[in-house]
């Protein structure tokens, strides 16, 4: 016979309580069905656990199988909940790697929503340019990332998250500033531009252009603001980046191309098994994403951008 670990509950219970009748009642079982466990467990042993038929006094050999059956059944219940919580997505640990622009306006509410719902769940969250957050996603470094994936033909599973538009954003007294209307291509034309990563994923060939003529590009969004703010020139910026930009004195101003657009996607690993606490996470930003969208739409207006791919 092998010793069981629903043995060594009865046991330790029956111990616990010194009554046969009570450690029944607290495991559900009639007192003969315990006593018959015990008288098991006692026979697998060849030596009585308690000194009296009274369950009130433990012999030297119970008192060393209590202590040993009480750790085990702590570890052994530890496990249980452990395993259960991780399926259930209560626990766990989940990686995310954003770019910035999603990581300072998405995933603030995203988190504090899921954080309700699975409070003892770590969540580990890094901000980064999309082919930074593309490499860590093949290095299996994150978990979950958000990013422009068509950077990339990587083996990942991509859902489109959301898109907004890029728009010019130069100083407040620029001149470009002050057209009451949507900005054409031609219209940046005889303007000096400041390339950058972002703006270089237009695909439009007068954007490609105004790329290849520029004498500057500049990767850091903090010195790139600052060039623009300095009047070294006027750049291109997805709107929510733009928004999160916190350089006084610089506006954005909305593009007539409406094919000028950047594309974020939620990315994983593809034939990675996830883990249910980050797929419950994936739902909630999916969901958060719905929730805000009515307030991410472009507007004609012009707005002050905030800092740091983006």
């Amino acid at each position: 016979m092998t010793i069981k670990i629903e043995m060594l509950r009865c046991f330790a219970i029956v111990a616990r309580r010194g009554k046969l009748s009570e450690a029944a009642q607290q495991l559900g079982r009639t007192p003969s069905a315990v006593s018959m466990m015990l008288k098991q467990l006692e026979g697998h042993l060849g030596e009585p656990l308690f000194e009296t038929d009274r369950k009130n006094k433990l012999s030297a050999l119970g008192e060393f199988v209590l202590e040993q059956a009480e750790h085990e059944l702590r570890q052994f219940d530890n496990t249980i909940q452990a395993i259960e919580g991780f399926a259930k997505a209560r626990q766990g640990q989940v990686r995310i790697a954003a770019v910035p622009s999603v990581a300072g306006s998405i995933l603030p509410q995203a988190i504090l929503s899921y954080s309700k719902d699975f409070p003892e769940v770590k969540i580990e969250l890094r901000d980064m340019d999309s082919a930074s957050v593309l490499r860590e996603l093949a290095r299996e470094r994150v978990d979950i990332g958000l990013a422009t994936a068509n950077l990339s033909g990587g083996n990942l599973h991509r859902q489109e998250l959301l898109s907004d538009a890029f728009g010019l954003v130069c100083a407040a007294h620029h001149p470009l500033a002050a057209l009451a209307r949507p900005l054409t291509w031609d219209d940046l034309t005889p303007h000096r531009f400041i390339a950058n990563a972002l703006s270089a994923l237009i695909p439009a060939s007068a954007s490609q252009r105004l790329h290849e003529l520029s004498l500057l590009k500049v990767h850091n969004m903090t010195s790139l603001l600052a060039m623009v703010q300095a009047d070294l020139g006027v750049t291109i910026l997805p709107e929510m980046t733009a928004k999160l930009a916190e350089s006084s004195g610089l506006v954005f101003c909305p593009l007539a191309d409406a094919s000028a657009r950047r594309q974020i996607h939620l990315l994983r690993k593809a034939g990675n098994p996830v883990s249910p606490a980050a797929r419950e996470l994936e739902r909630q930003i999916s969901a958060t994403v719905a929730e805000l969208q009515p307030t991410k739409q472009i507007t004609n207006a012009r707005q002050t951008p905030r800092k740091e791919e983006a």
